[in-house]
């Protein structure tokens, strides 16, 4: 689906938004991010490409005049447009392809990921790459490269099923090179991963420089979320090993890096990121927007405001809920935030969990809020128990409330918080009860706790200095000279075994 919004102007500095499951289709904390920056710079021309399920997802943000368009690639919809290579064009991708997944499967081979991956880049803009990947000679490719003496995957057995489960998750990740490639501005990917790929193909097209910004670690997330995945290990190597190599060389190429807390940056580091290159930028809020959210609720309740997803692990507070309500009978627990489509099914395991747990009663999904201030006002401590974070807008615009916050020790949660909230670890029910106790039993440390975290929000974490910090860059970008990954003397370290992962 391709928008045409509105009208370039002329002179006007160009930034093209690469995204993927998020803006301007669906809500979330990153959609609210790219809406700030595009909301809160009138003087930029953006155009965004939209990695999206079907292709067929409206338009959830009301888009001003200087968005000039709009394109989505779906990557489980129709496959895109094109026909098979034919000659010594096809050879040549066959060949780019051997040397692909070489790469995936052997570390000696790494080397030859990212011109393979460019010349696959070329074939998708010619429209002849998801041909062949959907075609019998990748699948040939595929299963003579990991029966190679010497892979360890090979030990795995890998099937007949195996090749065309790994080669279709293949198609379907690299469809974003079916893009046009920007030409001129500033490429900005607010995601790692599949989002990046049309900003890879415009700095080896066209020479436009390449912004990344990472607010959770999206390697990490793939990392988790393929633990359980219904794969065997050889299609899990196939794809991780993609998705590692293609963080890898984004950490390399991109012309600046701006990850969302200081944990990212570890990640980015080691996978091969001039120290140089990387810049934090934290998320910001309107202290106006979130104003205190005043007098706290009649009867003790913990809120909690996001996406009904896995990696927000309402499961682990649930848990943490029923040892409170141990304590406290007459505690609460309201959840505000929309179920993703595809989702329905997590939502109602973490139903059956409360009502196993004999907490039906207490525990209320109440959906997207129009306010989303109301959530934060509706609990006396505001409850956050994700996995995998980068810098959490609802951790911020609670604070911006006033509210006293329980958060996950993951991501930029530490840095957010301060001394201003209680962390404890990820997936520990009984910590979780522990801190929220504290805090529900003691009003006075709840309102100083509240009091501290908006001033710490004031201080730190404002949108004008967000939006600042971005409109500079935009600017200076295609300006800068960048370094040729070559001349980097620190080579590349892999991000984490494969194996890690596997199971």
């Amino acid at each position: 689906m391709h928008v045409h919004h509105g009208a370039r102007r002329s002179g006007a500095a160009r930034v093209t938004l690469l995204t993927e499951g998020t803006y301007p289709h669906s809500h979330g904390g990153v959609s609210v991010w790219c809406d700030q920056l595009v909301q809160g710079m009138p003087d930029i021309d953006f155009d965004v490409i939209a990695v999206t399920g079907t292709g067929r997802e409206p338009v959830a943000w009301e888009l001003p005049a200087h968005v000039s368009h709009v394109r989505s690639v779906p990557l489980w919809g129709d496959p895109p447009a094109g026909r098979p290579p034919r000659g010594r064009a096809r050879g040549r991708l066959a060949d780019a392809y051997e040397e692909f997944l070489t790469a995936l499967l052997d570390p000696r081979a790494e080397g030859g990921f990212a011109p393979a991956l460019y010349t696959m880049a070329r074939a998708a803009a010619d429209g002849t790459l998801s041909p062949f990947l959907r075609g019998d000679r990748a699948i040939a490719v595929l299963t003579s490269v990991w029966n190679r003496p010497g892979l360890s995957v090979r030990e795995a057995g890998p099937t007949l099923h195996d090749a065309l489960t790994a080669t279709a998750l293949l198609e379907h990740a690299l469809r974003p090179l079916t893009a046009p490639a920007p030409e001129s501005g500033v490429a900005h990917a607010v995601s790692g991963g599949v989002a990046v790929l049309p900003g890879l193909a415009a700095l080896d097209r066209h020479g436009v420089p390449l912004l990344l910004t990472e607010h959770g670690v999206y390697l990490r997330e793939r990392y988790l979320g393929y633990r359980t995945a219904p794969y065997r290990w050889p299609v899990k190597a196939v794809v991780l090993g993609f998705f590692r190599l293609l963080a890898e060389e984004t950490y390399r190429r991109a012309a600046l890096i701006t990850p969302g807390n200081r944990y990212n940056r570890l990640w980015e580091e080691q996978g091969g990121a001039a120290p140089e290159s990387i810049r934090t930028v934290y998320n910001g809020v309107d202290p106006a927007a979130f104003p205190p959210a005043g007098p706290e609720p009649g009867d003790l309740t913990l809120s909690w405001a996001g996406r009904v997803d896995p990696i927000k692990d309402l499961e682990t507070l649930i848990r943490a809920f029923a040892l409170v309500r141990a304590e406290l009978p007459g505690c609460r627990l309201r959840l505000f935030g929309g179920t993703p489509r595809g989702g329905e099914a997590y939502r109602e395991r973490c139903e059956a969990l409360a009502a196993e747990l004999g907490h039906a009663d207490a525990v209320t999904f109440e959906g997207r809020v129009d306010d989303i201030k109301d959530a934060y006002a509706a609990g006396n401590v505001v409850m956050l128990s994700s996995i995998s974070e980068g810098f959490p807008f609802t951790l911020i615009e609670a604070m911006s409330c006033g509210r006293a916050t329980v958060s996950t020790d993951v991501g930029g949660v530490r840095e957010a918080v301060g001394d201003t909230g209680l962390v404890v670890p990820p997936r520990d029910p009984r910590s979780m009860a522990s801190a929220a106790l504290e805090l529900l039993g003691d009003p006075v440390r709840r309102r100083t706790m509240g009091e501290a975290a908006r001033l710490r929000v004031i201080e730190q974490f404002t949108l004008r200095q967000t939006i600042d910090t971005f409109r500079s860059i935009y600017l200076e970008l295609p300006t800068l000279q960048r370094e040729e990954p070559a001349a980097i003397s620190v080579p590349p370290r892999p991000l984490a075994p494969v194996g890690a992962v596997a199971g």
